[in-house]
């Protein structure tokens, strides 16, 4: 008997589906939140989320800077202890700076969050910030993650798409240059201004948001940093436009000549443009074969060339984008002329049956983000400040289900009516320009 057959298919419990989404809690100041899965969880994954991305930064590469510098050494003790005690405890830390938001991430074994919370309180209230480890720790890991992202063909056009799409706040890039250095006195200063409650939220993976409110407001009652925060952004404008970069393959062979074409809008994705880029497609559902969508089958007929569909979500903007990429630069332009016409293609209509597998792509998106700790904290995170609440995986399930393809298809006609953003980097004799492809 096939085991298929033996898999029960009745109903499966909601309880079973969803995780328990709490709503979010005030400590101190601070907003708080803890997700559990409904069964016992080995490990708890606690996030410090900080409005201080790249978008609020008072000068070029301070925000990279201030990421650079977390569990450096605090009043709680030097770098080296840090270290030494999260390796005690099992335990692993990180930092990831994103356009809007900061994150300082502990992973660690469950039960143990008194201590690696008291630790994130320190980062952000007593972080010294001493000139010897800016220049002999923060300054090396900023050079080598720049010089790491300019050798990535597609996080450096993807840095670039957002200048050219959004110039300023949501524009700025996420990594320092040399040719704007930033002092320990600006990274402290912007560190002063950030670090308000008004500006954190504390995220929780594997506690319940009682458990974690308890926690926090011992942490962070009395020792970490209070007030309001000064930074404050710009309004979002879109304006689009086009750069071509040379692709130097002495810097990192393995490097692919790499296209981007980009549409911004400034507001928070519909649930149209959430089902956009599952209907353009571009990623096989099966492994080792071609996929069904319109740019995987424009991939295809190029041999180790991908083009895949993203949507980059914002408070108050969203960046709808292809990614091309091919061994060639003759490649990425054959892929990238029938890319312009599949957006070309959604924006004059869309089959019902494209819809309802893109809308089903959508769903299934959406609620694996939260099964992954780093999908979760990019999602949930931001919902800290926004909404007040962190979201079901199915809560957004409703809204994507109404959408038509009449709704699609204009919803993809307005995104696509502006001045696209088009970025290329490789060989830019062959490379076509934006109104060569039509855009």
């Amino acid at each position: 008997m096939s085991l298929l057959t033996r898999i029960p298919r009745g109903r499966i419990p909601q309880a079973v589906l969803r995780k328990a989404y709490a709503t979010v809690a005030d400590v101190s100041g601070v907003k708080v939140a803890g997700i559990e899965t409904g069964q016992p969880a080995a490990t708890t994954s606690l996030t410090v989320v900080v409005k201080a991305g790249s978008r609020y930064e008072t000068k070029p590469g301070v925000a990279h800077a201030l990421k650079s510098f977390a569990y450096k050494s605090t009043s709680a003790g030097s770098a080296l202890k840090t270290t030494r005690e999260t390796e005690l405890y099992g335990g692993v830390l990180s930092a990831t700076l994103g356009r809007e938001h900061l994150y300082l991430t502990a992973e660690f074994l469950r039960g143990d969050e008194a201590h690696f919370l008291s630790l994130l309180a320190s980062v952000l209230s007593s972080t010294h910030f001493y000139p010897h480890e800016y220049a002999e720790l923060v300054l090396p890991t900023l050079e080598a993650e720049t010089l790491s992202a300019i050798s990535s063909p597609t996080t450096l056009a993807l840095d670039l798409a957002h200048q050219l799409a959004f110039r300023h706040g949501l524009g700025n890039s996420l990594f320092a240059s040399p040719h704007s250095p930033v002092s320990v006195t600006d990274v402290k200063s912007f560190a002063q201004q950030a670090f308000a409650k008004s500006n954190i939220a504390v995220l929780g993976s594997g506690i319940s948001t009682d458990a974690l409110s308890k926690a926090v407001q011992k942490a962070f009652g009395s020792g970490s940093a209070s007030g309001s925060s000064t930074l404050a952004p710009g309004s979002t404008k879109y304006f689009g436009g086009e750069q071509r970069v040379p692709l130097e393959l002495h810097a990192n062979p393995a490097a692919q000549p790499t296209m981007i074409i980009a549409y911004g809008s400034t507001s928070a994705p519909s649930p149209e443009l959430k089902v956009l880029p599952h209907l353009l497609g571009g990623v096989s559902s099966v492994k080792w074969c071609d996929g069904a969508s319109p740019l995987s089958q424009a991939a295809a007929k190029v041999p180790g060339a991908s083009a895949e569909a993203i949507i980059l979500p914002y408070s108050d903007a969203s960046l709808f984008g292809v990614i091309i990429s091919a061994p060639t630069s003759e490649g990425v332009a054959m892929v990238a002329k029938d890319v312009a016409l599949a957006l070309k293609a959604a924006g004059k209509g869309v089959k019902d049956d494209e819809v309802k597998r893109a809308i089903a792509k959508a769903k299934f998106a959406d609620a694996t983000a939260s099964e992954r700790v780093a999908s979760l904290i990019s999602t949930a995170g931001p919902a800290l400040f926004s909404s007040g609440g962190v979201a079901a995986p199915d809560a957004s399930f409703s809204a994507l289900q109404k959408v038509s393809p009449t709704a699609l298809g204009k919803a993809a006609k307005e995104l696509f009516q502006p001045k696209p953003t088009i970025v290329a980097v490789g060989n830019l004799s062959v490379l076509p320009f934006g109104d060569e492809l039509g855009l």
